[in-house]
């Protein structure tokens, strides 16, 4: 296989797997080799096995982070962290891309960015939806309320309101309460429901605040 075919193959793709090099009994060991050659000379990189990206300048895009967590680990979504920043919520910017998923737990440091993945139930594993990150890439991403819930769930004493306020929640009128009542009734944690209170009474806080201003 030529890099021009290779191209042609992926197409406009922000990452690709090996198996879609792997059409019309083409040889897969061959593949593997080739794809060994061009990462040698800059032309791909390697996320993790099978996962690859063509690296600068033949990429016809940059890879979004939340596109590429995605495809690292299938069954999985952004949230935590990484969502609560791309909705606004917290203040700082997120180096690490946080994910939940059903499967192992994991962390990657690659040529892309690093990669957490967080275990959840499976019963949990709700509240997301696929939105558009970056043209033409899309990515699923937790409901901005499911991921607060997330992260209160995984963190120990994540439903104390001190934790809630060391996190400096802002923009908390971008959160809907009643979903997010709705969303920990569906979990049935007994922790998330604490939460909820805690959350709520952060959002008034902050609006009164506002209304002062």
């Amino acid at each position: 296989m030529r890099f021009e075919d290779l191209l042609k193959i992926v197409d406009d793709e922000p990452v690709f797997e090996t198996g879609l090099l792997l059409a019309g009994g083409v040889n897969a060991a061959d593949v593997r080799r080739q794809l060994s050659r061009w990462e040698a000379a800059g032309r791909v990189c390697q996320v993790r096995r099978g996962l690859y990206a063509l690296a600068p300048p033949f990429a016809r895009s940059k890879p979004h982070p939340f596109v590429v967590a995605n495809r690292m680990m299938r069954g999985s979504y952004i949230s935590l962290q990484s969502a609560l920043a791309h909705y606004g919520l917290i203040p700082e910017a997120v180096q690490r891309v946080t994910s939940v998923t059903t499967t192992r737990p994991g962390a990657w440091a690659t040529p892309l960015g690093s990669f957490d993945f967080r275990r959840i139930k499976v019963e949990l594993f709700f509240g997301y939806q696929l939105l558009e990150v970056a043209p033409a890439q899309n990515a699923f991403v937790a409901l901005a309320e499911k991921a607060l819930l997330d992260l209160i769930y995984l963190q120990p004493g994540g439903d104390d309101r001190a934790y809630l306020e060391g996190l400096r929640l802002q923009n908390l009128e971008r959160l809907d309460l009643v979903r997010l009542q709705q969303l920990a009734d569906r979990a049935a944690a007994p922790k998330l429901k604490r939460s909820v209170d805690n959350v709520a009474a952060l959002a008034k806080a902050e609006a009164e605040e506002y209304e002062l201003l």
